[in-house]
């Protein structure tokens, strides 16, 4: 029994220590993360324009139904959905041969490291701003350079047909480096004696890559396309500084039409149902993402953990 209280009291001891150490982060988790989506899920089902008091108007799913008849929310997850397949068929595949690339023995490979990965340090603002310049109609640079070669310019952002494969390249200038950055990392994290190793058996530039270096990349490339996956659902500041979500709303996102409902239009319990819709599919895919596709790198984790411990 002496023996049993001193444990239980070093025990209890160290549960409050850890407990006081982690309250101030929850506390502000609560506040900031947890109480948003509780509001947004409770105004969901009302409608209000929230500017008197809390809602009474109760519509039920009303404002669910409404979004998923909705020509222009249908329309943004097509649009999400093409900026996503873009992102994994397009960005993704670019940003790992430039960090296959720029891990190789170049000269001055410090700088172009340091050089693609300028554009994702810059805020979304910036870019944007930057590209509305450089994509305009009359003066851009891109029609200038287009009309110097006899091509001719381009409606970037105002034609229909080209608004969001503009809006991708947009996304690609600035996200490119971040992805590259972390293959790098990852192809950085691979022992040589591996790469080595598999030339010595015969193995040349593109069976080493399939076989070694890509299965390696495995769990940094999953990440990446989780990483992508999100930020393409949630998009928002990019489209909203360069296009509003036009022209025609053919470049208008979930986060945009969102945003138009509830800070402009003042339909708040309609532009809540969207958020909690945008919050939805992102936790969905997330866990479905985790528990399908990222599992074994969770349970190789889990299984460092135990080994160390």
């Amino acid at each position: 029994m002496e023996m049993t209280r001193p444990r239980s009291r070093g025990r209890l001891r160290g549960f409050t220590t850890v407990l006081l150490f982690l309250l101030p982060a929850l506390v502000l988790f609560l506040l900031l993360v947890v109480a948003p989506i509780a509001v947004a899920m409770y105004t969901s089902f009302f409608k209000w324009n929230g500017l008197r008091g809390l809602p009474t108007d109760f519509l039920g799913l009303d404002n669910y139904t409404r979004a998923f008849s909705d020509p222009v929310f249908l329309g943004d997850l097509w649009h999400g959905g093409v900026l996503i397949v873009l992102s994994l068929l397009v960005q993704l595949p670019m940003s790992l041969g430039l960090a296959l690339l720029l891990n190789q023995r170049l000269r001055g490979r410090a700088f172009y490291r340091l050089l693609f990965f300028a554009p994702y340090v810059l805020s979304e603002a910036i870019t944007a701003v930057l590209f509305t310049m450089i994509l305009s109609p009359d003066e851009g640079l891109a029609n200038q350079i287009l009309e110097s070669i006899g091509l001719g310019g381009l409606e970037w952002f105002a034609e229909p047909s080209t608004v969001l494969l503009s809006i991708f390249v947009v996304m690609t200038w600035k996200y490119f480096g971040f992805h590259m950055i972390l293959y790098l990392a990852g192809r950085q994290g691979i022992p040589e004696e591996l790469i080595e190793a598999a030339k010595i058996d015969g193995a040349a530039g593109w069976k080493v890559f399939r076989h070694v270096t890509l299965p390696l990349l495995g769990p940094t490339i999953r990440i990446s396309v989780f990483l992508s996956v999100i930020g393409a659902i949630q998009l928002f500041d990019l489209v909203w500084i360069i296009t509003d979500g036009g022209p025609s709303h053919a470049s208008e996102t979930m986060a945009v039409t969102m945003f138009q409902f509830g800070f402009k239009r003042f339909q708040v319990g309609y532009a809540s149902a969207i958020s909690v819709v945008i919050f939805l599919i992102s936790l969905v895919f997330a866990l479905l993402y985790q528990r399908y596709v990222m599992r074994r790198d969770l349970e190789g984790a889990t299984t460092v953990l135990r080994d160390k411990r």
